[in-house]
This record gives C-alpha cells, sequence and structure tokens, in this order.
C-alpha cells in the first residue's frame, strides 16, 4: 500500500509544481522518448540477467505492494511450530520424525502449522538441517556452519534480483541522455523551420533527461531498495529459525530453544514472552482435542 502511495506522492509533487509553474503537462507526454528510455532500459535487463533473475526480479517488485510476507503473526506461528516439533522430538525421539523430514506434505505435524508449511524455503532448509543431526555423526558446531553458509547463499540470492534493477536504475539517466543527444539530433535537422517547431524538438529532448532521472530516482531505485530490505528481513527470519534449531540442538529444553528463536526476532515484530507461551499452550491443547476426537 505505502509503495503505491509513494508513487502517487512522487507523480503528484511533480506535476503540482511544475503546474505551479504555468507548465503545460502536454508538453511531458512524449511517447518516443519513453519509448527509448524504456526499451532501452528493459534490453539492458535482458542482456545482463538470466532467465531465473528476470524471474526473481518479477517476483521481487510483485512483493514490494504486496508487503513483507514476514510479519508478526508469521514469527508468531514459526514459534508455535517449533515448540510443537520440539516437544515431538524430546517425548519420541527425533527418529521417528523421519518420515515428517522427508515427506512433510503428508505429515500431520508439518499439516497443523500452514503458515510455515507453505513457505517453501524455510521448510526445506529445517527439514535438511534436521534430517542431518539425525543421520548422526556430526558436531553442533559443524552443523551451525553448514545453516550459516545455506543463509548466506539464500541471503546473496534473495539480493541478487534487487542489486539487477539497481544497475538497470543507474543507467535510466544515461539512457535519458541518449534520448536527449537523439532530440538534439532531429533539432537540428530541423534549423531553418518554424520557431514553434524547433521548440517543440528542443522540449522533447530535454524531456527525455527529465524521463530518465525520473525514472531512476523515483521509481527503480526506491523499487530496488525496497527489494532488498524484504531479502533481509527474510534473513532475519532465517535467523531466528537457526537460533532455534541450534539451541535445541545443544540439549535445551523446548522453552529455552523457543526463547532463543524469539530473541533474534526484530524488535518491531518480536512477541513477549507471555504472548508466545499463552500461544503455544493453545496450540498444544489443540493437538491433545485433537488426537482424543
Amino acid at each position: 500500500m505505502f509503495p503505491a502511495i509513494g508513487i502517487l506522492v512522487v507523480l503528484g509533487c511533480i506535476a503540482g509544481g511544475y503546474l505551479i509553474e504555468k507548465g503545460n503537462l502536454l508538453v511531458l507526454m512524449q511517447p518516443a522518448e519513453l519509448l527509448i528510455i524504456g526499451g532501452a532500459a528493459l534490453g539492458t535487463l535482458l542482456i545482463g540477467n538470466p532467465t531465473h533473475v528476470l524471474k526473481e526480479i518479477l517476483g521481487g517488485v510483485l512483493q514490494v505492494f504486496k508487503g513483507s510476507r514476514y510479519t508478526a503473526g508469521i514469527y508468531l506461528d514459526t514459534l508455535k511450530f517449533l515448540n510443537d516439533f520440539f516437544n515431538t522430538a524430546r517425548k519420541s525421539g527425533l527418529t521417528s520424525l523421519e518420515q515428517d523430514l522427508d515427506e512433510p506434505s503428508k505429515s500431520e505435524l508439518f499439516k497443523r502449522h500452514p503458515n510455515f508449511s507453505k513457505n517453501k524455503q524455510a521448510m526445506h532448509f529445517f527439514c535438511d538441517t534436521v534430517r542431518t543431526l539425525v543421520t548422526g555423526g556430526i558436531d553442533t558446531h559443524d552443523l551451525d556452519n553448514i545453516m550459516e553458509t545455506d543463509l548466506e547463499i539464500l541471503h546473496h540470492e534473495g539480493r541478487t534480483s534487487a542489486n539487477a534493477l539497481t544497475t538497470v536504475a543507474d543507467s535510466l539517466p544515461g539512457l535519458g541522455i541518449v534520448a536527449a543527444v537523439l532530440g538534439v539530433v532531429i533539432t537540428m535537422g530541423s534549423l531553418g523551420g518554424p520557431p514553434e517547431e524547433i521548440g517543440h524538438k528542443v522540449a522533447a529532448a530535454l524531456v527525455g533527461t527529465f524521463l530518465g532521472i525520473l525514472l531512476c530516482y523515483g521509481f527503480l531505485g526506491p523499487v530496488a531498495a525496497h527489494i532488498k530490505k524484504h531479502a533481509d528481513a527474510e534473513k532475519e527470519y532465517f535467523l531466528s529459525l537457526r537460533m532455534g534449531l541450534l539451541a535445541n540442538m545443544k540439549g535445551l529444553s523446548p522453552l529455552l530453544a523457543l526463547e532463543s528463536a524469539r530473541r533474534a526476532i526484530p524488535h518491531h515484530l518480536r512477541p513477549s514472552f507471555q504472548e508466545m507461551d499463552k500461544a503455544c499452550r493453545k496450540t498444544a491443547e489443540s493437538a491433545v482435542t485433537e488426537a482424543a476426537a
């Protein structure tokens, strides 16, 4: 919602200031200049990035307008899942959950926590880590290093689309100059004609520079920055998972493992200890009721 409001503010303030100075908005309507700049920018995007990055860019731009998936509710649901899993593993043993880890889509435990299960990356990270632990023969420190490497790769991939979009944004002022130069070339060919025609062509050339700078600093640059913030939010979420898993691997009780995960949650999204405890107790009671039924 806020990105859409931001776009309206940018356009509204620029158009409003221009109109206050008695500008004519129709002069800014230069489809040819926009085609040159936009088409060239799209071309550079296609030249510089493989298919999977292009898909990530599209997904990242859509995510900017949808908002972050990592809300306070998602964090609380994740803590409830960790509590359920850690308690089940403590009662029945990790080896009893091998089938759940191998086929989480068929696991009743995972089905009880759909908000966690539908995050495929988080589920794969969790299952792969615990499966490695079940295999045995690995030190806690070594497994933590594996998790850290996994998260570094995940974070790097998350920022790849933002970096690609930033590169395109940085090229827009230059492409605006290209459009302006082409406009000047056309203007030079019209010398000796009516002053009104020459003035129109000069204005069109200047609009090319204006559009390149506006698209860079007013739209694509901020969108790329927003995508990077989503990647950082994802990193924070996975850090919380990692801390919970690490505490559990060290033999801490489920409650202390949950507290380790909770403390890794950013302050503006972190539930209080009482909220976490209440939510986990409610989930445990529901699970007991379902089992009895």
